[in-house]
Formats: structure tokens, C-alpha cells, sequence
């Protein structure tokens, strides 16, 4: 789900990144990549304390460090440094796509639609705000908003971002072949190894959501020949050795993105499959990661309602699937809020969320499997997916 974890970059690096889920357009490169860059702004800015974009750009950097790294407490280094940048430039646009960046990577996604609409209102060409905004207005359900987004982003700068985004959209639409066409169009301007990792990993997470193992394997294999730090590409293999049934490759492979990056969405790929292998889970780091997140400010619902429904308590799910749903209207977390009510025995106050989710032709199978796993408790004809396996279905939601 490209768009449901958003880790955003300003106009200085070109991209957005989701991870929890969400559509990014050119992936920060690996801390190891990162840091000495970052070393030499804040050197430039003790030399050059006035220099606002400066300061933005830093910003930008500790964002997308959040998302490498899993430490969200660069979200508060971001705040800072963006707070600097303000004081010394109030209005900026390059200022204002970053706030509404960092407004994104903590899930605050009615502002960052009001801060991007302010970035695009002091200059009308800088396409990484409208990229911040397609995000944004994806989260918050509002498709049309966002494909009008993207489409402003495809004619002011047409490249990896703009295509990455475009190819979302029309995922989200049900038209897999232009999802395709446009990723295979990021593809070929993609020219850095970060680019050319980001936009295979997404052609093979294309071919595993219409079923397609062999070929998603093939597409995270090159991303990784691309560029071997690439972590979503180790979990996509993990996840395609799950599916095929082979466990302790997954969950090898699995040790190792964790070590690497333990964010939520991997530590419950990682959790269910230990289970589907016999073996015991331990949510402990999980729930750690948590609390990490909420100090840093980010708010996830979605995580806990999705995990409570499947692994915890259902009440306790359909409390954060409502709290998600209220702030977040989008697919996602109107098929949890679904999920969460048919867990906890109400499949008739499920029914018009799952319609909600499945409304617009996204062909996803979790999806696909909840609605009709609703429609059969109140007594109504299904059809449940023989080849879907539901111990699996953090796998399934193809983050």
C-alpha cells in the first residue's frame, strides 16, 4: 500500500517516500548514504545560520532518516530544524513543503493538505507540494483531490515522483494496466541506484498483488542489484517466500529487515509468519515501537486496529478503526474499521465499510476476502478466495 505510510521529501530531493504504508517517489538513500550529507549542512549552517533552505533542507534529510532508520524521533529533529527555518523565512514555499511533509510522516493529514495548498499558493510551480498533497488527500479519501494532484505534478516536473504517483492512482482506480504503464515509465528515468531499487521493488509489488509470485521475486531481486540496502525489497522477497509457503527462508530474511529497519508493518509480516510456521510470536519490539512513535507524535490507528482485530482484542480494534476512519477516510481504513466490527461480532455494521473500501475497482485481495467474509455471515453469496490465506494477512495488505 504505497500511500498508507508516508515519509515525505521536500522539493530539494524530489520525492516522497510511504512506508506504513505510502506512495514514495525516489527513496532516501540508507543512513550509511545519508549521513555524511547531513554532516556537512549542519557544518554550513553553523557557518551560514541565516540560510532558510538550509534548514529546510536539513529537515528534509531527518525525515527521510525517520523512514530509514525507523526512529521516529527525527520527526522532532524535523520540527526543529523547519522551526528555525520559519523564524528566519516565514511564508517560503520550500519551508511550507516541508511542514507539510513532516505533517504527513506523523499521519496529520488535514494539515498537510492546508500546508502543501499554502506551498502552492506562494509558488504554483514547485511540484514536490503537490506531490505532498496527492498524499495527502489519498489518506484522507478525497481520490479525485489527489488525481488532480498528480496530474498538476506530472506537467510541471514528469519523472520518477510524478509517475510513481500517477501509477497509484490508477491502482487505486482498478486500472492495473495503467499502473503498470506508469511504473514502467518511472522506471526508465530512473537512473540513480536508489530510483532504479524504488521503482522495481513497486513493479513487483504490482505483480504480487494480481498473484503473480515468480515475478514479484524477480523484480525485488533486480531492486536489490540496484541497490542492495533497499530494505522493502528484502521484505518483498520475504514476503513472496511466505506466500510460497517456504517459512524458514521467510523468516530468515525476515530476521534480517527487522535488524535493519523494525518498523510495525514488518515486525507483524514478520509475526504472522512465525505463527503460520509453528512457532511462537513475540510482540514486544512491536508494541516498544509504538511507543516510540506516539512520543514522536505520529498517530496510527491503523496499525493497532488491523493488529488488535486480527492478533488482540476487537473492542480495543474497533475503537482505533473508528478513530482512524474519523480522521483518515481512505480505503484502507474503511475496510479496517469493517474488519474490526465483523471481529467483534457486529457483520451488519461492517457491511457498508467494506463496500466503502471495495468501491472503487482496487483490486486487493485482503480486501476482496473481508468483504466477503462479512457478506457470508449475514447469510448472503460470496465468494472467499480458495487461494487467499488469512494467517497471513499482514502479507496480504502489500504494504
Amino acid at each position: 500500500m504505497r500511500a498508507f505510510v508516508i515519509f515525505a521529501g521536500l522539493a530539494l530531493i524530489g520525492a516522497m517516500a510511504f512506508t506504513i504504508a505510502s506512495v514514495s517517489a525516489a527513496p532516501a538513500p540508507e543512513p550509511v548514504a545519508v549521513k555524511p550529507f547531513t554532516e556537512t549542512l549542519q557544518a554550513r549552517l553553523k557557518r551560514l545560520p541565516g540560510d532558510y533552505r538550509g534548514w529546510a533542507q536539513l529537515a528534509s534529510q531527518y525525515v527521510d532518516q525517520a523512514r530509514v532508520t525507523g526512529d521516529p524521533s527525527y520527526y522532532t529533529k524535523a520540527e526543529g530544524a523547519l522551526d528555525t527555518a520559519a523564524e528566519l523565512k516565514s511564508g517560503d514555499d520550500t519551508i511550507l513543503t516541508g511542514q507539510a511533509a513532516l505533517a504527513a510522516g506523523r499521519h496529520e493529514f488535514s494539515d498537510a493538505v492546508r500546508l502543501a495548498e499554502r506551498a502552492i499558493d506562494a509558488n504554483p510551480y514547485g511540484a514536490a507540494a503537490y506531490g505532498v498533497l496527492a498524499d495527502a488527500k489519498t489518506q484522507l479519501g478525497d481520490l479525485r483531490g489527489a488525481r488532480r494532484a498528480v496530474d498538476k505534478m506530472l506537467g510541471l516536473r514528469p519523472g520518477v515522483a510524478a509517475f510513481s504517483r500517477a501509477s497509484y492512482a490508477a491502482e487505486l482506480r482498478g486500472d492495473r494496466e495503467g499502473a503498470r504503464k506508469y511504473l514502467d515509465m518511472a522506471h526508465a528515468d530512473a537512473w540513480t541506484p536508489a530510483d532504479l531499487a524504488y521503482t522495481r521493488y513497486y513493479l513487483g509489488e504490482l505483480a504480487l498483488h494480481s498473484g503473480d509470485l515468480a515475478t514479484a521475486a524477480g523484480w525485488y531481486a533486480k531492486a536489490l542489484q540496484a541497490y542492495p540496502a533497499y530494505t522493502p525489497a528484502l521484505a518483498g522477497q520475504a514476503r513472496t517466500a511466505a506466500l510460497s509457503g517456504r517459512l524458514t527462508e521467510a523468516l530468515d530474511l525476515y530476521e534480517t529487515v527487522v535488524e535493519r529497519l523494525p518498523l510495525p508493518q514488518y515486525l507483524i509480516e514478520q509475526g504472522e509468519t512465525r505463527l503460520k510456521a509453528g512457532q511462537s510470536a513475540d510482540w514486544t519490539l512491536l508494541r516498544a515501537q509504538r511507543k516510540l512513535f506516539q512520543a514522536a507524535g505520529v498517530r496510527d490507528d491503523l496499525t493497532w486496529a488491523e493488529f488488535e482485530a486480527d492478533h488482540g482484542d476487537p473492542a480495543l480494534a474497533v475503537k482505533h478503526a473508528k478513530a482512524e476512519y474519523a480522521r483518515n477516510p481512505n480505503l484502507v481504513a474503511a475496510d479496517a474499521l469493517a474488519w474490526a466490527l465483523f471481529k467483534a461480532g457486529e457483520p451488519g455494521e461492517a457491511l457498508p465499510y467494506a463496500k466503502k473500501a471495495t468501491a472503487t475497482g482496487w483490486q486487493n485481495p485482503l480486501l476482496s476476502y473481508h468483504r466477503a467474509r462479512i457478506e457470508q455471515a449475514l447469510g448472503r453469496s460470496a465468494r472467499v478466495d480458495a487461494g487467499f490465506d488469512p494467517t497471513l494477512s499482514a502479507l496480504a495488505r502489500f504494504s
